[in-house]
C-alpha cells in the first residue's frame, strides 16, 4: 500500500525573535516494511539545515536560524510504500517465555539505559508485577490493554508529557502521557522499554469508533523481548504496533522523541501560537 504524508507545523510570535537550533524528528527510516520514496522538507529560507543521525540513530534535521523572524514554519511531504506486517509473527527465546525473566548478560549490558526503574511509583494492582510468573506476551498485552480500557483519551497538541503518577491520578491523558506511563510500568516489571514517535495511519474504511488519534502525529512504546526484538505497543489504542505505526524517532525520554524541539531567545516572554496540520492519504 502506498500513502502520502503532508505535515505542516507553524509557530507565530507576537514580535520578531531569535531562535536556538531546532531539531526536527519526522523522518521515517527505510525498513523491510516501510520504504521511503520521496522526502521534501522545508523551513525558513534563511535557515541552514544540517541532516544528522542522533545517538539513537534517528535521522534528524538540525535547523539554524541566523536572523530574527516573526515565526517558524516547518513543512514535510513524504511518499511511503508500506508492507503489511503481522506484529505477532515471532517466537520468544526460551529464557523469556515467562515474566519476570532475566536478560542474558550480553542483553543486559546493551539494554541497561532502558532498564532504569526511576522514582518509586504506586501502581494499581493490575499494573503491578504479579506475585507469580505469567506468560510474557499475555502479561505485556494485559498491561497495554489496561491503560487503553481504564484511562480516558484527550488530545493535547502542546505541552510536556505528564509524569506517570499525574496520568494515573487524572485518569486520562494524551498519547505521550500513556506512552510515558507504560514505559514506567514495563520497567517496573524488569523489561527494557523506550519511547517512540511518528505517524499513525489507518485506512479510510476503519470504523471510527475503533480509533484514537488516527492519522496523526503519535507516540507509543517499544519493549525489548528476546526473540521478538523491540516490540511495539500502543497503549492509546490497546494494540501491538503493525505497519500502521510509522516510526520516526525512538529514545529514553519524551525530549528524545519530540517531533520538533527548540527555543526562542528574548529578554521577556513572547506570546506565541502553534498551528499544525497533517494529512495522510492513499495514493
Amino acid at each position: 500500500m502506498n500513502i502520502t504524508i503532508r505535515c505542516r507545523v507553524r509557530y507565530d510570535y507576537e514580535e520578531h525573535a531569535s531562535f536556538s537550533p531546532h531539531l526536527v524528528r519526522l523522518f521515517p527510516r527505510n525498513t523491510r516494511y516501510v520504504r521511503v520514496e520521496r522526502v521534501e522538507f522545508e523551513t525558513d529560507a534563511s535557515a541552514d539545515i544540517q541532516y544528522r543521525h542522533d545517538m539513537f540513530d534517528n535521522e534528524i534535521a538540525r535547523c539554524f536560524y541566523p536572523e530574527k523572524l516573526p515565526g517558524l514554519d516547518f513543512q514535510l511531504a513524504l511518499d511511503l510504500s508500506l508492507v503489511e506486517r503481522n506484529p505477532f509473527h515471532f517466537l520468544l527465546e526460551s529464557h523469556a517465555l515467562r515474566l519476570p525473566f532475566e536478560y542474558q548478560p550480553r542483553e543486559a549490558a546493551v539494554l541497561t539505559p532502558y532498564l532504569g526503574s526511576g522514582p518509586d511509583l504506586a501502581l494499581p494492582a493490575e499494573l503491578s508485577p504479579p506475585p507469580t510468573p505469567k506468560p510474557t506476551v499475555e502479561a505485556i498485552l494485559s498491561l497495554n490493554q489496561w491503560i487503553f480500557e481504564n484511562l480516558g483519551y484527550e488530545r493535547r497538541d502542546e505541552g510536556e508529557a505528564w509524569a506517570p503518577e499525574v496520568t494515573l491520578a487524572r485518569g486520562s491523558g494524551a498519547c505521550r502521557d500513556f506512552a510515558v506511563l507504560l514505559v514506567a510500568v514495563l520497567r517496573k516489571h524488569g523489561l527494557a522499554a523506550r519511547l517512540a514517535s511518528g505517524f499513525l495511519w489507518e485506512p479510510p474504511d476503519t470504523p471510527k469508533e475503533d480509533l484514537r488519534a488516527e492519522s496523526a502525529l503519535h507516540a507509543w512504546v517499544e519493549t525489548y523481548v528476546p526473540g521478538a526484538g523491540w516490540l511495539g505497543l500502543d497503549p492509546t489504542n490497546g494494540v501491538l504496533c503493525d505497519h500502521h505505526r510509522i516510526t520516526a524517532a525512538v529514545g529514553l525520554t519524551p525530549d528524545d522523541i519530540s517531533p520538533i524541539k527548540g527555543n526562542y531567545y528574548g529578554h521577556k516572554k513572547i506570546e506565541s501560537r502553534m498551528t499544525a496540520t497533517l494529512e495522510i492519504t492513499p495514493r
